[in-house]
């Protein structure tokens, strides 16, 4: 969904690359039209496999490009290509965001082949590099393409009524769950008000914070929790037994998650089950940004909030596979000794990290609304 594809299709072609596009569902044609030679794929997906082989052989395809590389269509794709010897790139959304989309060969997130080894950095260059394009408004076109997207796959699925998404699309349980969503964000921004004015202050006691991630987010896949609930298990669990009495522990929800999931009655049973009272929040509404830089440190399973984290300077701590888990940029020790002593972030270890990874693997684009011209 948005028109980043129809655009990467027109410049392929302006180079005399010979573009093919699988659909999967009216919304895929309709964004897709006139951008190359595309196919409309009505089968089952048992039979996927065995017609993208046919399809490779047929069109004599020498790669290929998805988004995301662990939806059940992409994967099994992503196998037959690679016994094939056919190349594979995959787009995802920015490790730095909210200006860039990542392209890397082989895979994404937990896939990457990018080096994990600090030393590898450390010999590199640190590159000045130009202020990126800024995308304004993303949120706003990401709901109006989701939305659009949404209503032409729900009441066009007749053409497609073997397809399977990898999350619900249809528009009417959608809108249902989204005005919930809108509803909670309402209370929400009362509810934390007061902690919200205290971070961007300078909240006077020492926290850590713990940004959670979509629960539906493909990247969980990358770690040991099935759900978000575990993570929020495990790290309160480690807080109340190890961290020092004068510290608090924000969890920050996912503005994407909010229409889908409330923590609110778990989180209050480990408030009450670890006698933490106020040194446990859930808050949503507040300024991330502020709230990374004053945090005495951060925890998350593998989101890019981390890499933001890392930004900033704050230590870090992943509980999951992530592309800017390292030695030097975050805490490679044990959860448990984390709260006592986070370590430092070092930053000429990260300059050179984002350099490299801003260009190799990042383009200045939108999902959204399309790709900068000095990317092209």
């Amino acid at each position: 969904m948005g028109p980043f594809f129809r655009h990467i299709s027109r410049i392929l072609r302006d180079c005399g690359t010979r573009v093919t596009k699988v659909n999967f569902n009216f919304a895929d044609i309709a964004y897709f039209l006139g951008a190359a030679k595309s196919y409309f794929y009505r089968g089952t997906i048992e039979d996927w496999t065995d017609y993208f082989h046919s399809l490779v052989a047929t069109d004599e395809i020498d790669a290929v490009a998805l988004f995301g590389d662990c939806r059940p269509y992409h994967k099994s794709a992503i196998a037959r290509a690679r016994s094939l010897g056919i190349a594979v790139f995959v787009f995802e959304e920015g490790y730095l965001r909210p200006d860039f989309v990542t392209f890397e060969k082989d895979g994404v997130n937990g896939h990457s082949l990018m080096p994990r080894v600090p030393e590898f950095y450390r010999n590199l260059d640190a590159k000045p590099l130009p202020p990126p394009v800024t995308f304004r408004n993303n949120y706003a076109h990401g709901a109006i393409h989701s939305i659009t997207y949404s209503v032409l796959a729900t009441l066009f699925w007749w053409l497609s009524p073997n397809y399977t998404h990898h999350r619900d699309i249809n528009c009417f349980r959608q809108s249902i769950i989204w005005l919930r969503g809108g509803t909670r964000r309402l209370f929400r921004t009362f509810r934390d008000r007061t902690i919200r004015n205290q971070l961007e202050a300078g909240l006077p006691q020492p926290y850590f914070l713990a940004p959670l991630q979509v629960n539906l987010d493909s990247q969980v896949t990358h770690s040991e929790f099935s759900d978000i609930s575990d993570f929020i298990e495990l790290v309160v669990k480690s807080f109340a037994i190890n961290a020092p009495k004068a510290c608090n522990l924000i969890l920050k929800d996912h503005p994407l998650d909010r229409a889908y999931r409330d923590y609110s009655k778990l989180i209050q049973r480990l408030r009450e089950e670890y006698a933490l009272g106020r040194r446990l929040a859930y808050v949503d509404v507040i300024n991330l940004p502020s709230a990374l830089r004053r945090a005495r440190g951060t925890i998350v399973i593998n989101s890019t909030v981390g890499l933001s984290s890392v930004s900033h300077g704050t230590p870090t701590k992943c509980l999951g596979r992530a592309v800017y888990d390292i030695e030097g940029l975050t805490y490679q020790g044990a959860l448990e000794t984390f709260w006592n002593d986070p370590g430092v972030v070092d930053m000429q270890l990260f300059e050179k990290y984002y350099s490299w990874l801003r260009t190799t693997t990042q383009l200045n684009a939108s999902i959204w609304r399309g790709i900068a011209k000095q990317t092209r």
